[in-house]
């Protein structure tokens, strides 16, 4: 999009910015008398009618039908985000406070994921989202083998972007421990860090024939194996917080809810969703701007959680179009940068990050 101050003067501005953040805060329209009354700007009401009336003309407000104050267009909402939106450090106590909650659970990537999307619905008070996307290189870092009884054992498997995954398996016919410490060092040394699709049967053949006598045991662990990267290639979405979308009169509508609650279980459109390409900073899409037609009622902000320059995760917030922008870019920022330090020791933990955002989250 190009550049507002072509189009707008600074005072037009202001009242934009009046506007928005007045409707953000009571979710009514919004008239040149309450802007003068709360002392928002110094001008007339006469001059603020006026100038909102040309904003008006010009697409960035709206006037419903029932009222004679304004609400802000999509087109209102998005020059907010892009250019009066100030950007603001979070407290230390702020910083603190998440990578505290979010330490409380770092085993794997999954669990530290399903805090974030609580934790950033408890802190904005909208609907938490967190998702593991559609992957088509999932590797194994490392196999960890543990005996259960002499038919059956546990596979810990770890995968490079940190999730964690338990298979049971079951052997044809009894094993012994040392058997099953030779599996675990060969899979570390021939399995970890390729793909399901290097997985084909010259390599099962060399497993089977480096255990020799305990091959046995090779086919049912590269079944368990096949498994996991299967269900971890499908990607994944979490939520959190959806009755708090109740208390925002935008959805009270009963069916609407219901479709977009439909959309969060079902989790294709999202996920494909986040699968386009996005700037690795924080993206906003506002109403229309999303392909995700439940949505274009809402906003949805979100921030791709990075390891080793490769996307493992993505934390976001869903809520109404007129959501309090100034915190939900705050909070999911701060929650991604306290993530991305905790699974990737090359980033700093806690620094402050300039972010921009663009319209369709696209570079």
């Amino acid at each position: 999009m190009g550049s507002y101050g072509d189009v707008l003067s600074e005072r037009k501005k202001l009242i934009l910015k009046a506007v928005v953040e007045a409707h953000i805060a009571g979710g009514e329209p919004v008239g040149s008398k309450y802007i003068v009354q709360n002392n928002l700007l110094s001008c007339s009401s006469a001059t603020i009618r006026n100038e909102m009336a040309e904003l008006e003309q010009l697409g960035f407000l709206e006037q419903p039908h029932t009222s004679a104050g304004r609400v802000p267009s999509e087109l209102g909402y998005r020059f907010y985000v892009d250019t009066l939106v100030e950007q603001y450090a979070n407290t230390t106590r702020d910083i603190v406070r998440i990578n505290h909650l979010l330490k409380a659970k770092m085993s794997e990537i999954d669990q530290i994921l399903e805090t974030a999307s609580k934790l950033a619905s408890s802190l904005t008070n909208y609907t938490g989202i967190a998702i593991k996307p559609k992957s088509t290189s999932v590797t194994m870092a490392k196999f960890e083998l543990v005996s259960i009884d002499e038919f059956n054992f546990a596979m810990v498997m770890i995968t490079s972007g940190g999730t964690v995954k338990t298979k049971k398996v079951k052997s044809p016919i009894p094993f012994g421990a040392e058997a099953l410490t030779r599996l675990s060092e060969l899979l570390n040394r021939e399995v970890c860090g390729i793909g399901a699709e290097m997985i084909n049967l010259p390599i099962i053949m060399h497993l089977e024939a480096e255990m020799a006598d305990d091959s046995f045991l090779v086919n049912p662990a590269v079944k368990a194996i096949y498994e996991v990267m299967n269900e971890l290639d499908g990607g994944e979405l979490r939520y959190s917080g959806i009755n708090r979308l109740l208390d925002y009169p935008e959805y009270a509508d009963t069916q609407q809810l219901s479709n977009l609650l439909g959309t969060l279980e079902d989790q294709e459109e999202i996920l494909e969703l986040v699968a386009e390409p996005h700037r690795d900073d924080i993206n906003v899409l506002i109403g229309s701007e999303s392909p995700v037609k439940v949505m274009n009622n809402s906003a949805f902000v979100f921030k791709p959680i990075k390891k080793n320059g490769k996307t493992v995760g993505v934390i976001g917030v869903l809520g109404p179009r007129r959501m309090d922008y100034k915190k939900v870019l705050r909070t999911i920022d701060e929650i991604g940068e306290s993530i991305s330090g905790m699974i990737d020791p090359e980033r700093a933990l806690g620094e402050p990050n300039k972010t921009e955002v663009d319209s369709d989250g696209r570079d």
